[in-house]
């Protein structure tokens, strides 16, 4: 037996159904739809159960959701960055790509301080732990940090506080002490 002389076994492969191309495809009238009913006129939404609570509802509060939207960085160690890059060097997203430390030069990397850095580099990365910044300090050498984390309160109410809090500095006012504007009553309400 060889290779071009494989096929699959009789009765395995069947012709797609040709539905709604008259009664010549062999699916006529009905379409192969059947008579009467919901599903013959084409009117059931997808993901339709009879009314109960659909899957993709049920699974969406169920634990170990994953968020499409999450960038996952790979992980960089400052030993690693000890071992393959001698003293003075520049480290960036080509350099380890080329010493295959992270898939491509495109790939988003975390370097963290796993290791002892012990020679002076200048580290040109997406995003450092905050000891890893400190190693590389000590160690003498430098760093960038081209992509760093955006931290942003969700509440809208301390947004609100802290944009008034911005503005109130802005304006020279001190926010901690005295009203606010909008507490301090205008001369039209008093009279």
């Amino acid at each position: 037996m060889d290779q071009h002389t494989l096929a699959p076994p009789p009765g395995s492969k069947h012709a797609k159904i040709r539905r709604g191309r008259g009664n010549a495809g062999g699916k006529g009238t009905s379409a192969g739809r059947g008579r009467k009913g919901q599903k013959s006129r084409g009117k059931v939404a997808v993901g339709f159960e009879g009314g109960q609570i659909p899957l993709i509802r049920r699974l969406a509060r169920k634990p170990g959701f994953r968020n499409p939207m999450r960038i996952e960085f790979q992980a960089v160690h400052l030993g690693d960055l000890a071992e393959h890059f001698a003293a003075g060097a520049t480290v960036d997203a080509e350099a380890l790509a080329a010493l295959r430390l992270i898939d491509g030069a495109e790939q988003p990397f975390k370097v963290l301080s796993d290791g002892e850095l012990t020679h002076a580099l200048t580290v040109l990365a997406p995003r450092l732990s905050a000891s890893a910044k400190e190693a590389i300090t000590a160690a003498g050498g430098s760093f960038e940090e081209l992509a760093p984390a955006a931290h942003r309160v969700r509440n809208r109410i301390h947004r609100r506080r802290a944009a008034a809090a911005a503005e109130a500095a802005a304006a020279g006012a001190n926010p901690a002490a005295g009203a606010s504007p909008a507490a301090v009553p205008s001369p039209e309400a008093e009279a």
